[in-house]
């Protein structure tokens, strides 16, 4: 389930689009203000951000420089302004798309969806996470100037973690997704190839790390 962070300092606005998106399955996070949503990314990264552009405080600008430089997730802007100069400086701070108030909840809709499905990594050949960089064509991963060949396995669990870095997975959604809903063996195997994981990328990165959210799962950190 893909998780959306909505920030505006519009309750209406807040809740007439987490509506919307949590109907069409989207699990979303709210925040008020900049400062509130900037809080909420540090506890949980969504897979997109969806920004008002008028907003006490930081504004809808400002945040979303921070977002697209600090956080690497898309931004979908908000704004009852439709003028040219407005759009090219949302464009200029890092924003994806842009869409002018009042507007169909279909179409916010729609825009969504075609930016989680530009930037879904999970389904990407390749893509960055750090200084790290996993090819599913070569099945190799490279941190810096060395190159990994990881058993399928650990690769495939690596490739999952890195697709939504700072985000926790549970064991039992990991388990399901790599070794399949039918797999009989036990979390050990999990635990016993995320040991290894964790001892191979020590060797050649101290910014990258699979870190254990006790009693939930893991979830790959990426500092710097």
């Amino acid at each position: 389930m893909n998780v959306v962070l909505v920030v505006d300092d519009d309750a209406h606005i807040l809740k007439l689009v987490s509506i919307h998106l949590r109907q069409a399955g989207y699990q979303v996070i709210q925040a008020d203000c900049a400062e509130q949503a900037l809080r909420q990314m540090d506890e949980q990264l969504p897979d997109l951000a969806i920004v008002d552009v008028m907003m006490p405080g930081m504004n809808g600008y400002e945040l979303t420089k921070v977002i697209s430089e600090d956080y690497d997730i898309p931004v979908l802007m908000l704004t009852a302004k439709g003028e040219l100069e407005d759009k090219a400086q949302g464009f200029l701070a890092g924003t994806d798309d842009y869409v002018v108030k009042p507007f169909e909840p279909k179409e916010l809709l729609f825009r969504v969806a075609a930016i989680l499905r530009r930037y879904d990594k999970k389904n990407q050949m390749q893509f960055h996470v750090g200084e790290m960089t996993i090819d599913r064509n070569r099945f190799e991963v490279v941190i810096g100037t060395h190159t990994l060949m990881l058993p399928l396995k650990e690769f495939e669990l690596l490739a999952l973690l890195a697709s939504r870095p700072n985000q926790v997975f549970t064991r039992t959604a990991i388990m399901e997704q790599i070794w399949g809903y039918d797999y009989e063996g036990d979390e050990q195997t999990l635990t016993t190839h995320i040991k290894r994981l964790r001892e191979r990328m020590n060797k050649y990165t101290q910014y990258i790390a699979i870190k254990t959210v006790r009693g939930v799962g893991y979830k790959l950190e990426v500092q710097g």
